[in-house]
């Protein structure tokens, strides 16, 4: 047990990033096996999901996320599973876009232009010496 208050502390934090680390990659491993046991796009996307929180959060390499992602989606695409596209319409949004184009032209939006950065002051030289 540490004596260090410093090392006391940094002995609890890792306590929880241990667990907390466990938690997402127990996360990982559920979704993989609900996938591999019955392959459909929403497991599939469930899967894919949870190797990019781990991603995101530090606890898998990009190369190796990209190789299991890669992995789950050519065993997807032997199983047969459709991928979706990924953008969600629904069919009131689609039927009344076109009416309200033709009702009024929307007026074209303004992008507001970040101000110019400002130029580092100059230095200012050091002071000569005077000798006589």
């Amino acid at each position: 047990m540490p004596i260090i208050k410093s090392a006391i502390k940094r002995a609890k934090q890792t306590i929880k990033r241990n667990t907390r680390n466990v938690g997402i990659k127990r996360d990982i491993k559920e979704a993989t096996k609900a996938f591999l046991a019955k392959p459909t796009a929403a497991s599939l996307s469930a899967a894919h999901s949870e190797i990019d929180t781990a991603v995101k959060k530090k606890l898998l390499k990009k190369n190796t996320a990209a190789r299991r992602k890669a992995t789950l989606a050519k065993i997807a695409k032997d199983a047969g599973v459709k991928l979706s596209t990924g953008k969600k319409t629904t069919t009131k949004a689609v039927a009344a876009k076109p009416a309200a184009t033709k009702a009024k032209a929307a007026p074209a939006k303004t992008v507001a232009k970040k101000p110019a950065p400002k130029a580092p002051a100059a230095k200012k030289a050091p002071a000569k010496k005077m000798t006589k």
